[in-house]
């Protein structure tokens, strides 16, 4: 019944937010915006170039451009998660459950191609995925479903016979618009927001996620395909 698994990657698949944020302080410190970890927050699951826009246009500043400061972004942020990042909980184990079932798996992710390609070494897990596909390759990133329905599409599945596994609202958003059935893994600060109630199912960690639950997202999507 499921044809494949999808997974988000930043947050996710790789404890890569912290990495982020202090990347983001950093670089908006360069031009004399002073951020904290809250501030970070608002914008977790944004494109990067996105999140610069979104401080400027509410702090506007002069000595650099915004290409410059997501340029600088990106590449502090490869750097460090290619140096220090882990996976989150459950990786593993998730990963081979659906190996175990022959559940084909891919990655969709708002991140560059380079950084999904860094995080599949770095944690060591390339060979359980099918493809990986980036956002930035498509018209338009999440929250847009652009990113699912193409991963869907190289992996020669039905987007609505998929699961797609996604920490952030926007992610969440992306998966839901491409008809997908969805699991929301959100991180302990927001687990309560009213945002992840999109999703077929909320686990508080990939560690949560069993065989049993597996099969209850079957049976739903048994019973969609009845009633279409």
């Amino acid at each position: 019944m499921i044809q494949a698994a999808i997974f988000d990657m930043d947050g996710l698949l790789v404890d890569s937010e912290p990495f982020w944020r202090e990347v983001e302080i950093e670089v908006f410190r360069t031009v004399g915006l002073e951020m904290d970890d809250e501030m970070c927050k608002r914008t977790t699951g944004l494109p990067t170039d996105t999140v610069v826009r979104y401080w400027y246009e509410k702090y506007p500043w002069h000595n650099r451009s915004v290409e410059e400061v997501n340029a600088d972004i990106i590449q502090g942020a490869y750097d460090q998660i290619g140096k220090r990042a882990g996976p989150m909980p459950g990786v593993p184990a998730i990963l081979e459950l659906f190996r175990q079932q022959g559940i084909p798996m891919a990655i969709a992710s708002a991140s560059p191609m380079h950084l999904i390609e860094v995080v599949l070494d770095r944690l060591n897990i390339r060979s359980y995925f099918t493809l990986w596909h980036s956002a930035t390759l498509e018209k338009r990133n999440k929250p847009h479903p652009d990113v699912y329905l193409g991963t869907a599409r190289k992996l020669g599945v039905e987007p609505h016979r998929c699961i797609a596994f996604e920490d952030s609202g926007n992610g969440l958003k992306s998966a839901h618009a491409a008809e997908m059935l969805t699991v929301s893994v959100p991180a302990d600060y927001e687990f309560d927001d009213p945002k992840f109630d999109l999703a077929t199912l909320k686990i508080p960690s990939l560690t949560a996620f069993t065989l049993s639950q597996l099969r209850e997202l079957e049976n739903q999507l048994s019973i969609t395909q009845i009633t279409r």
